[in-house]
């Protein structure tokens, strides 16, 4: 029974995200962007300016957390193994076309997320602990006149919050590279976990702004040598990209080939998944900032997903420009871009695990205090207790089981979470202000930062 149930939630989800998903994504995406007139693209150098304007105020008690410590958090949870091991096999399954697909999910993606990013901020509450809470519960309350809607995508979240697929990749990793035993890595990770999301986004926001930006900017220093190093060989690769993106590509080394179709659907999924569209997370996190403008802080989310976009790219260039995509059958997820690597640098073998150990912890910390959010919204007595015996049992379990089992779990309520979180920014199009500012207004009173 246990197994059929299984088998039936793979095919499941593997129809969803194969071939609903990326139609669903791209279909919406198109539309929310006509009606913003394309502000992601328009926007970027305001969007640049707000990040600066942010970046120069500084705190003196107000209400809500810095908006720069939102938008790390909210990044820290969005970069993470998914843009290494999850993007490249959309290479290995489409082709190098895949690439231009992965870019224009960025751009469409981009503008879902600013979306959900505004409406939770909109409907954003004041707690009692001196911040707000906001996010997907709070803006389907005014979607939908059914209460079990913003109930059921709480649990959801709840179980999205605990992050189990990334722990058993991170724990696998460090425990096989470094022949460190499972369980005291386990343990550390644990600690390190619960010690962090406890701590709320505050924490999280400091955790992510210290470690985060130096492993992402030497990993794109890593990728940047690279290709100025093959430099010679960009034009060709491009062409290919462009090439097998309309027309496929054929069967080459151990590459099965791939069509159009393929191309399309794994770079839009891949994309998609790495850049968590329409899960609602994000949107629980950025609407703690103590901004009182939500267009501001909703033009980060677009600068978010650049970011993540950008190390896809890098990490797809390096399997690429290494040839290792050509071996799929023996490589996989990780491996490639770690072989792809090494091909220019050694000792690779330690510092892909290290590099997942940050970005890994980084969206697991991120997840974490969103299911906490989530477990306060559905039980604002015991909630968070029980969810942190919840969350501790669970990832010690999947920590001893295959990953695919932790990979169904959050794949399927991931896909439950697109499906309902769009819907909602659907109905609530109309509340959506697509606002763009020739320059950043001097700061209101009100907008003080914490």
């Amino acid at each position: 029974m246990f197994y059929s149930i299984i088998h039936l939630l793979t095919k499941a989800d593997e129809l969803f995200w194969g071939y609903f998903a990326f139609v669903l994504i791209t279909i919406f995406g198109l539309f929310l962007s006509y009606k913003a007139r394309f502000i992601q693209i328009r926007a970027l150098p305001n969007i640049f300016k707000t990040f600066f304007h942010f970046l120069g105020i500084k705190g003196d008690g107000s209400r809500g957390i810095h908006p720069l410590k939102a938008f790390f958090a909210s990044t820290g949870g969005m970069i993470g193994i998914g843009n290494v091991v999850g993007i490249v096999t959309a290479i290995q399954f489409g082709g190098p076309g895949a690439l231009l697909w992965v870019w224009v999910a960025g751009i469409i993606g981009a503008i879902v997320k600013y979306s959900e990013i505004y409406l939770g901020f909109k409907f954003r509450v004041e707690n009692k602990e001196g911040g707000y809470d906001g996010g997907p519960m709070y803006f389907l309350k005014q979607a939908f006149k059914l209460r079990w809607i913003p109930l059921g995508v709480a649990f959801l979240l709840c179980i999205y919050g605990v992050e189990i697929y990334q722990f058993s990749v991170i724990t696998e990793s460090i425990s096989s590279n470094w022949h460190i035993p499972r369980a005291f890595v386990v343990g550390i990770l644990l600690i390190s976990v619960f010690y962090a999301a406890v701590g709320g986004v505050q924490r999280i926001g400091k955790i992510c702004s210290w470690i985060m930006p130096m492993f992402l900017i030497i990993y794109l220093l890593i990728g940047l040598w690279i290709m100025t190093h093959e430099a010679y060989r960009i034009p060709d690769l491009l062409s290919d990209v462009f090439r097998s993106a309309f027309n496929g590509h054929a069967a080459v080394g151990g590459f099965a080939g791939a069509s159009v179709l393929l191309a399309i659907q794994h770079g839009i999924s891949r994309a998609a998944y790495s850049s968590d569209i329409g899960i609602g997370y994000d949107s629980i996190i950025q609407s703690e900032s103590s901004s009182v403008h939500p267009e501001r802080q909703s033009r980060l989310a677009i600068l978010g997903v650049l970011i993540d976009n950008s190390i896809c790219t890098v990490s797809i260039f390096i399997v690429l420009i290494s040839g290792v995509w050509k071996a799929q059958p023996t490589f996989v997820g990780s491996q490639l871009v770690q072989e792809g690597l090494s091909c220019y640098f050694p000792y690779m073998q330690y510092f892909i695990p290290l590099f997942f150990v940050v970005t890994g912890y980084t969206t697991i910390i991120a997840y974490f205090a969103v299911g906490l959010k989530c477990a306060r919204y559905l039980a604002p007595s015991w909630g968070r207790k029980l969810y942190l015996v919840y969350a501790f049992f669970a990832f010690i379990f999947f920590s001893y089981v295959s990953q695919s089992y932790a990979l169904l779990v959050m794949s399927v309520s991931g896909a439950l979470l697109l499906i309902t979180n769009l819907s909602g920014i659907f109905r609530l199009r109309h509340e959506i202000q697509f606002a763009e500012v020739s320059e950043i207004e001097s700061v209101r009173p009100q907008e003080t930062i914490n």
